[in-house]
């Protein structure tokens, strides 16, 4: 099982481990409420609520052999957003049983691509290392991460209700394309 996050790259990013060097751009991203919009409750976090996020993020790798990783602009060397894998065990009305997949980025590197370019090599590494299928919800206001999910290939399947909010559930089932 892999403990820890693998170093991928694509053209512009690098995708890597969190480390404890990360925790004032990770608390800075999600106190940004032009971020948080349409993510849980749409209220930006807490310095302590980023840093159980951090913790999350480390220890899904020891205990789940995936996770989220750090994504990082190569021409600029800063922190752009966390994207990954989690198994978030939501309290969700059906519940939510498949690897759950991801994305937060902070609103100046939004809408450059970046998001498809780090989901499409986790999506790459998921087929390979997983073999599974994935799923994400996400608030049906936030076109930009649906048009993202089918994108990729993740299939509208209905709502689900999450903390009494609906929100729409979408699943790619695992390609055996990326074993070869």
């Amino acid at each position: 099982m892999q403990v820890s996050a693998p170093h991928l790259e694509t053209p512009r990013l690098v995708l890597r481990q969190y480390q404890l060097d990360d925790f004032e751009q990770l608390a800075a991203m999600w106190a940004d409420p032009d971020m948080v919009r349409h993510i849980g409750n749409g209220e930006p976090q807490s310095r302590e609520m980023s840093w159980g996020r951090l913790l999350r993020y480390v220890g899904h790798w020891q205990l789940m052999g995936y996770g989220y990783w750090a994504c990082i602009e190569k021409s600029s060397g800063a922190m752009v957003g966390s994207i990954g894998l989690q198994q978030a065990r939501r309290v969700c009305e059906p519940a939510l049983v498949l690897p759950e997949a991801g994305w937060s980025l902070r609103p100046a590197a939004q809408g450059k691509g970046y998001a498809r370019e780090a989901l499409g090599a986790i999506l790459n590494w998921a087929d390979q290392a997983l073999h599974s299928d994935l799923c994400c919800i996400i608030a049906p206001e936030n076109q930009p991460s649906v048009r993202l999910a089918r994108g990729c290939g993740f299939d509208y399947q209905g709502v689900v209700q999450y903390h009494h909010t609906p929100v729409e559930l979408y699943v790619r089932k695992y390609s055996r394309a990326a074993e070869r």
